[in-house]
């Protein structure tokens, strides 16, 4: 995948990238698209419109395990987030989302806010256009093929019909 970039700092929580007080509407696409991360960059819905890759530092999505955070993101038209390392709970909501994220040591410093990058989730490779390369922790094939499949419940399903089919007994 291909896109520019918004970047943010470390540390962004879960309730900056969808508030809870917009919880009450469970995970309805439409709210969690319009509300992300308004509190902390009220810009974000246009800045999302040309731009579709997160880069941030160290820690994000700490703070609450709520998955209505990465869904947020995916709703709102982001294909990709890289950081310098994620809380884990964000980390396993996303990849069962069918969010796609990376750890990239160095993505922070490097990469500026409107950047283009180049991202390759099976090797870990991002080729940020007219500054080099860096080297992220690649994405196992088993997690690929939840992102491939939209998510693990998609994924669960194609699995469960799979192994039912009359040709599989």
């Amino acid at each position: 995948m291909r896109g520019k970039v918004i970047k943010y700092g470390d540390d962004v929580d879960t309730d900056v990238i969808i508030p809870a007080r917009y919880l009450k509407h469970g995970a309805d696409p439409q709210v969690l698209r319009e509300h992300a991360m308004e509190d902390l960059d009220p810009d974000f819905r246009e800045k999302v419109k040309e731009r579709r890759i997160i880069v941030a530092g160290r820690n994000f999505g700490y703070g609450s395990s709520r998955e209505q955070a990465p869904l947020a993101l995916k709703y709102a038209g982001i294909e990709v987030v890289l950081a310098e390392s994620f809380a884990r709970i964000f980390f396993r909501n996303a990849i069962n989302v069918g969010l796609p994220v990376m750890e990239v040591p160095g993505v922070s410093k490097v990469v500026e806010d409107g950047d283009v990058v180049e991202v390759n989730l099976l090797s870990g490779v991002v080729r940020v256009i007219g500054k080099g390369e860096l080297k992220g922790t690649s994405i196992p094939e088993f997690l690929m093929e939840i992102l491939e499949a939209g998510g693990l419940v998609p994924y669960l399903r194609r699995r469960f019909r799979a192994e039912n089919s009359p040709d599989t007994r």
